[in-house]
């Protein structure tokens, strides 16, 4: 990770939480940043530079389990609810009044929650491949080789990456990710033997990047990723008329496989979407993938900062 970006480690709800920080408190403001899958808090190294160029502190925890974060000491516990505690044990632990929540992926579902449940918290959201939802959209209309219905599956998931060293999953995964194919595998196929040695990495993706990947998940292992986003059902959410206050910002990839989610295409544009988000705007990146704040870290930046500093 960048040299400028400091470390530390913060006791959070009986587990020891490996955070990335840089930048000073101060008028700008501060940024939560919330990761996906398969990401950590690396995956955020250019926009939290960035962001402390123009004044903001950023702040970036491995969520538990994932990169050098303790894991849930009971799986079976793991929950929605329990990410959204955890990060806002992290901004009290470190006396943060208010922030800027910027989430990818699933990291969104629990930054969505926190900025409905604690409105006073949050300053504003930016996301990336995820519009501002309430509740979960489904996956109605894709296939049952379709990757998160395969992961879903208790064991197979783990029987397929088995086959593998962490290398080659991560590069398998970055692969797939990064098209604009959603991921789907045949019958008598795996998710994984949709690449393979001789597939080619996007040029984006570096292999430093990918030895960074691999060295953290094998201390992490796949197994409360495998959990949280795949096994765990949130809970009901239970908004009399639920309606986000802040501003919200969604920076999307123009070929980013979500995309050819049936039911999020028809979301974006529909009416349910103005209505629980009254202040929001899209950009789509040409040629953006799953992965667009390292594909194209410095225009995802730019908008970032833009949007940030028009609402600071």
């Amino acid at each position: 990770m960048n040299e400028e970006i400091e470390h530390s480690y913060l006791p959070i709800r009986g587990l020891k939480l490996h955070i990335a920080h840089i930048g000073k408190a101060g008028e700008a403001g501060t940024l939560l940043f919330v990761h996906g899958f398969p990401e950590v808090c690396y995956s955020w190294r250019h926009q939290m530079v960035a962001a402390a160029a123009a004044g903001f502190r950023a702040i970036a925890p491995d969520l538990p389990g994932y990169g050098l974060s303790e894991p849930p000491s009971d799986l079976a516990q793991a929950s929605w609810e329990g990410l959204v505690k955890d990060l806002l044990a992290v901004l009290d632990s470190l006396a943060i009044s208010k922030v800027f929540l910027v989430a990818k992926d699933f990291g969104a579902k629990p930054a969505f929650d926190l900025a409905l449940c604690y409105p006073d918290r949050v300053c504003g959201v930016v996301t990336f491949g995820v519009p501002p939802l309430v509740e979960s959209l489904g996956f109605s209309g894709l296939p049952e080789g379709f990757y998160l219905h395969r992961w879903k599956e208790p064991g197979r998931a783990e029987a397929d990456f088995g086959r593998f060293d962490v290398k080659r999953i991560m590069r398998t995964i970055y692969i797939l990710f990064s098209r604009s194919e959603v991921p789907v595998s045949k019958q008598g196929q795996e998710i994984m033997d949709l690449a393979d040695d001789s597939t080619p990495m996007p040029d984006w993706f570096s292999e430093e990047d990918l030895s960074v990947y691999t060295n953290l998940f094998e201390k992490s292992g796949f197994i409360t990723a495998l959990q949280i986003p795949y096994r765990t059902k949130p809970a009901k959410a239970e908004y009399a008329k639920p309606r986000f206050k802040m501003p919200m910002f969604v920076i999307m990839g123009q070929k980013d496989y979500i995309l050819k989610f049936p039911a999020l295409k028809d979301y974006m544009s529909s009416e349910k979407l103005k209505d629980i988000a009254p202040d929001h705007e899209i950009t789509y990146i040409p040629e953006g993938s799953h992965f667009v704040q390292e594909q194209f870290p410095e225009l995802v930046n730019r908008l970032m900062i833009d949007f940030l500093c028009k609402h600071g």
